[in-house]
């Protein structure tokens, strides 16, 4: 049986328009995912800590950063306000 590595079933998806533009669509849920925990974590703060400062949910903040739900700007900015940072958006 042959392995198939993870390059290459990506690659035949990526073939897919629909698949394609799925995937291409979420990484602005990505990158707000990472950009969140790499802060958290660096502050050393648990996901209730963050969610209490930050004016919402501890499982508001665990979908964030499980990439399941969008996070809204005002959201985003509380969040940034936490951790002493400025909200940056850019078109790239």
């Amino acid at each position: 049986m042959k392995k198939l590595y993870f390059d290459e079933v990506f690659s035949k998806l990526m073939n897919n328009p629909d698949f394609k533009k799925r995937w291409e669509s979420s990484e602005p849920d990505f990158q707000a995912g990472v950009a969140l925990i790499k802060e958290r974590i660096t502050a050393k703060m648990s996901q209730r800590q963050l969610a209490k400062e930050a004016r919402t949910t501890q499982a508001v903040i665990s979908r964030v950063e499980r990439m399941t739900v969008s996070p809204t700007l005002n959201l985003l900015q509380r969040i940034a306000e936490v951790f002493g940072k400025k909200l940056e958006i850019r078109f790239s």
